[in-house]
């Protein structure tokens, strides 16, 4: 085998690795919107990186945890009549949850090690990974911290806005962890120099950071419940508290704000769709571009939808039971993770230079 041969091999292997490392990603916020929607997150009231590995053994621990719940908010003003059968289920989640970022961390941090022994990295790759290492570590510490607003005795739920802050925190984790997998991927020749066409997408990108924060917010206030309408907003496009009220407690007026950004971004990437197919006829044999072309459109179609139809269900919500809303809404988070894997795929390739 050639030495060029085996830098390419060790190359894809890496990124192999990476995507592993997405696909993990993915399923941690997809756990954590399972959490959330099952009223899970402040169950272990107590942050324990090594010993909460293990979860309540015996019946004394089961009940020592429960007690420790029982002195919170959430427990005294909405589940008091939660049972320890009850508790454990909620229990489980927000252990699992923990449990599977531990575990990405040991899927990352062992291979690394091997990589790093058997020369797999080159001196490029060793601090841009060793950055990824601390936004997963501080990605923890951000969980704790949202978690840590719940557990009081006056809070119900964790604050809305720490909420968003561990929701996109995540995704720049999540973004990173691709953006390095795609770097050694998709060939240089497959990269194009379009910088008008870059700036639309880093646009678009950037709204979509905004209506993120938003979404985050929704599922934070329960906003959905506060207007369970569409086209309209309770009878109203535009509500009475808009743009008086908060802009970011507001429930009406979050609903409002998050409905308004979708409409844009479904019009921007349509647009950038448009301009897209006219530059593949004169790139007929870029594949990347080819592959990448439909998704955002597809994704963003098929995300406005979602939102409306959980909207529509948000008064269905039953406490303590997954239902028609609980899905829809964690359909709705899945293809928001899809929709800005296939936007930092477009951007990838249009470069703002052609190397």
């Amino acid at each position: 085998m050639s030495i060029q041969t085996d830098s390419l091999q060790k190359q894809k292997t890496v990124a192999y690795w990476l995507l592993i490392g997405v696909f993990m990603v993915i399923i941690q916020i997809i756990i954590g919107g399972v959490t959330r929607l099952t009223g899970s997150g402040l169950s272990i009231t107590e942050w324990q990186p090594i010993l909460g590995i293990i979860p309540p053994i015996s019946e004394q621990d089961w009940l020592d945890a429960f007690e420790k719940y029982k002195g919170i908010a959430q427990f005294s003003k909405i589940n008091y009549d939660y049972t320890l059968s009850d508790f454990k289920f909620i229990y489980f989640w927000e252990w699992f949850h923990r449990l599977w970022g531990r575990t990405l961390g040991v899927v990352f941090a062992i291979p690394f090690v091997y990589f790093i022994i058997k020369k797999y990295f080159t001196k490029e790759m060793i601090f841009p990974l060793v950055l990824l290492f601390i936004l997963g570590g501080l990605q923890g510490l951000i969980g704790w911290i949202m978690v840590k607003s719940g557990l009081n005795d006056t809070n119900i739920y964790v604050s809305h806005i720490r909420l968003a802050i561990h929701f996109n925190t995540a995704l720049i984790l999540l973004v990173y962890t691709y953006w390095f997998a795609l770097k050694l991927l998709i060939p240089k020749e497959d990269r194009i120099t379009q910088p008008p066409l870059r700036w639309l997408l880093l646009s678009i990108l950037g709204i979509l950071i905004i209506q993120l924060f938003y979404g985050s917010f929704m599922a934070g206030l329960h906003a959905g419940a506060a207007a369970p309408s569409w086209p309209d907003i309770n009878g109203k496009f535009i509500p009475n508290t808009f743009p008086s009220e908060s802009w970011i407690n507001d429930r009406l007026n979050v609903q409002f704000i998050h409905r308004m950004l979708a409409y844009i971004l479904v019009i921007l990437i349509i647009w950038m769709f448009m301009k897209l197919r006219t530059l593949m006829k004169e790139n007929s044999s870029n594949l990347s571009l080819k592959r990448a072309l439909v998704w955002p459109v597809v994704f963003v179609v098929l995300q406005v939808t979602l939102g409306i139809m959980a909207v529509l269900t948000s008064t269905t919500v039953v406490r303590g039971h997954f239902g028609t809303f609980e899905f829809i809404a964690e359909l709705h988070q899945i293809v928001a993770l899809f929709l800005v894997l296939s936007l930092v795929r477009m951007l990838y390739i249009v470069n703002k230079t052609a190397q």
